[in-house]
């Protein structure tokens, strides 16, 4: 079904490919698994998720407290978690819903923190004190609600449109498959002040839409992650008061990731592999796939990348808000990323030197880019070349390495077509 769909909305558009976007998985699509060739997480054992599930272990979930059941219940065994209808994460044992003042520890109040550390009076010290400590406090009795912990050999599948709101999926285990789901609006409560991040400052929050913790072979398509409409929120101390963290982030030494035919959409800091500079359990690990993705208004971390082997190729990025968009590829400290046919619309203000930033690292392997400006005839563009004209130091083009591990390679002039067609959760 998915590749007949696929295949008439490419004839809609009088283009032609070969390939299908996705492994075909017959009637019972959570016993579908990564193919033999499909990026990082197609490498040793490859992934295959809970396929092998008996059906005692085969779920069907509407609600938080029974989907927190299905990921907990007999572990390290093969389980498949159909997700129906929206689960909201922000509910009690009894899956009523809480607010954030539900969460709130009796020490905290906003307007209190924002009285003790207002960088006229605080400065620009880490903060710290009691109601520092209730705000901890407070974040943690709402982590204990939104976030929910998967485990090796497990696919989480949504059926028809599912959508998980509100919720973190923190990805542990090895060996797990996460498909056809909308993550939406991830927030935190209770963001902290950081009077040492930046120039002036910053707001951060915890809880991504889903994180890979020290996870490995995990395979995540056709999703959709987006903050759901939810990004309106007041300034304080001249910053945006920054309720969500990442859409999707791959750290503490996960390895063996592929990325694929996802939308991730309308947020700021969208996917960050490898999160410290610090070499420590990241190195060797962090090899991540990235492939038919649409990145349309994200305005930083698609993705920013420490440490890993990452092949970043065939995605779309769409920029329509020029004041929102920092970058898109961030090479970090030690990153090998391999850039190839990723294609790029961009408004006229957004120069292509600007779609890669530099954070501490060296190299960047960037071939086969076309770039549209303001909806104009695509070109071809060197990324490298022209990060380099506008930036120093200039970045080196020998990554040190060549994947392997690819499905199908398309031609950048075909990425709109497929990305569009394919990504995203199928209904």
């Amino acid at each position: 079904m998915r590749w007949k769909a696929f295949a008439g909305c490419l004839a809609l558009l009088g283009l032609t490919l070969t390939a299908a976007p996705a492994q075909a998985h017959g009637h019972d699509p959570g016993r579908g698994v990564l193919g033999p060739r499909d990026g990082w997480a197609a490498a040793t054992t490859g992934t295959t998720g809970g396929a092998a599930a008996a059906p005692g272990d085969v779920h069907v979930v509407t609600k938080r407290s029974e989907l927190a059941a299905a990921l907990a219940g007999h572990p390290g065994a093969p389980k498949i978690v159909y997700v129906r209808g929206t689960i909201e994460g922000n509910v009690d044992a009894r899956d009523r819903p809480m607010s954030c003042a539900d969460f709130t520890d009796p020490g905290y109040s906003l307007p209190a923190y924002l009285a003790a550390y207002d960088p006229a009076t605080w400065g620009r010290n880490p903060v710290s004190g009691p109601l520092e400590e209730a705000r901890a406090r407070s974040q943690a009795n709402q982590a204990a609600q939104v976030v929910l912990d998967v485990g090796s050999n497990t696919t989480v599948y949504g059926l028809g449109g599912a959508t998980l709101h509100g919720l973190t999926l923190r990805v542990t285990g090895d060996n797990v498959i996460l498909r056809n789901l909308r993550f939406a609006d991830a927030h935190d409560c209770f963001p902290q002040w950081d009077p040492l991040d930046g120039a002036d400052g910053n707001w951060n929050s915890e809880y991504d839409n889903a994180d890979l913790a020290g996870a490995t072979h995990v395979w995540v398509d056709h999703d959709e992650f987006s903050d759901g409409g939810n990004d309106t929120q007041p300034t304080y101390f001249g910053r945006k008061f920054e309720v969500h963290d990442g859409l999707l982030d791959i750290v503490n030494g996960s390895d063996l990731v592929t990325v694929s035919y996802n939308r991730l959409h309308d947020h700021d800091k969208t996917m960050l592999i490898g999160n410290t500079d610090k070499p420590t359990h990241d190195v060797g690990k962090l090899r991540v796939t990235v492939h038919h993705n649409l990145f349309s208004d994200v305005g930083q971390r698609a993705p920013r990348v420490r440490y890993g082997q990452v092949h970043v190729y065939d995605n779309l990025y769409a920029v329509n808000d020029p004041a929102e968009y920092t970058y898109s590829l961030g090479v970090g400290v030690e990153s090998r990323i391999y850039a190839e046919n990723n294609f790029f619309r961009i408004p006229a203000s957004v120069p292509p030197g600007k779609l890669v930033k530099y954070w501490k690292g060296t190299v960047l392997h960037a071939t086969g880019t076309l770039v549209s400006v303001d909806a104009g005839r695509p070109r071809p563009v060197d990324l490298l070349a022209e990060y380099n004209a506008a930036n120093d130091p200039d970045l080196g083009p020998d990554v040190g390495w060549t994947p392997a591990l690819v499905s199908g390679l398309d031609p950048a002039w075909a990425v709109p077509a497929r990305v569009l067609c394919g990504a995203g959760p199928v209904f």
